[in-house]
């Protein structure tokens, strides 16, 4: 997916969803809430595929191709229902462009992509998809090291998630990001009440999440209340939460996060065998993968490493993170 394409693309969506309404009867031959539709976007399945493949540039072209006709349908679209059933399939396929140009470490492109969502949902009063693409947007910020400016975009998330579907996970995992960014920021009683507020998930029965735009379910938990810990530089607190998360059956991308942050505790105690084992497995992820975002999370590890006493295999773990791709 070129960049200057998407850019062309996020523009002229953006423009078409700030158009007034117009009557279905305005204009000859355009597409009405009664109107046979095309085919929808498979973005269900596209979400599947996302799930579950190592590379996610693999999707780029597939996505591109979903992109374009939608755009030009909502060109066509006329009566609110249409309008908004388009807007929902528009704030569903952008938010997963953004997660690809977020592994891709585009920040900016993939903060696009979630504003646009944002917007598409908004206009399509779609609570939860719009909690969603904002709380994305918030991750944007997260890892760009802007804690701080992740806080706003995730409290406005929060308020949008009061308005969905309350048998949804949704508000949980504004909960769940909340704690991490409250992590960052280093307010420890913040960040605990927010994983407090996410565990409550397991309270939820029935289908929680879509395996979509939400896919939050709890099974993350132990990971993430691990990278909290290692953010608010609790050791004592992180190591049993990140072995047992690393016990569980992980995607790469996710077990590739865990051993950063056992490596990162390594580092704190000075245990350069435990910084040595877990940084070679994210690195092999990284190979495997070719994420920008492993690459990201083992870039963090290189301000720890120069804390460590002189050894061989720290400088040759120095010189391999250097050499990773700045993006995927």
């Amino acid at each position: 997916m070129r960049r200057r394409d998407l850019l062309g693309l996020l523009t002229t969506t953006s423009a078409l969803l700030a158009l007034p309404e117009f009557p279905a009867a305005a204009l000859p031959g355009s597409i009405s809430a009664a109107a046979p539709q095309a085919e929808e976007a498979p973005a269900d399945h596209l979400w599947r595929v996302y799930g579950l493949a190592d590379d996610k540039r693999t999707l780029h072209p597939v996505v591109r191709r979903q992109l374009g006709p939608l755009a030009e349908e909502m060109d066509h679209v006329r009566g609110e229902t249409a309008r908004k059933r388009v807007a929902v399939r528009v704030a569903d396929l952008y938010q997963l462009a953004g997660e690809l140009f977020f592994d891709a470490r585009d920040s900016a492109l993939s903060a696009h992509c979630y504003a646009l969502a944002a917007s598409a949902a908004k206009e399509a009063r779609a609570y939860d998809l719009w909690a969603c693409a904002l709380t994305r947007h918030a991750y944007v910020e997260l890892y760009a090291g802007r804690a701080a400016s992740a806080a706003p975009l995730l409290s406005a998330a929060a308020h949008v998630a009061r308005r969905g579907d309350s048998a949804l996970s949704t508000r949980h995992w504004v909960s769940a990001v909340q704690a991490e960014v409250d992590a960052y920021l280093g307010d420890f009683d913040a960040c605990a009440r927010a994983l407090d507020a996410a565990e409550e998930v397991r309270a939820l029965s029935g289908p929680v999440h879509n395996g979509g735009w939400l896919r939050f379910d709890g099974s993350r938990l132990a990971e993430e209340r691990g990278a909290c810990y290692v953010a608010l530089g609790r050791p004592d607190l992180a190591e049993d939460v990140l072995t047992s998360a690393l016990a569980q059956e992980l995607g790469p991308r996710r077990r590739a996060a865990v051993v950063v942050d056992l490596a990162a505790l390594g580092a704190h105690r000075g245990d350069v065998d435990q910084v040595v084992h877990y940084a070679d497995a994210a690195l092999a992820v990284a190979g495997q993968t070719r994420s920008g975002y492993v690459s990201a999370r083992l870039q963090s590890l290189r301000p720890r490493l120069a804390g460590l006493s002189a050894d061989a295999r720290i400088t040759d773990l120095h010189r391999r993170i250097t050499a990773l791709p700045s993006s995927a």
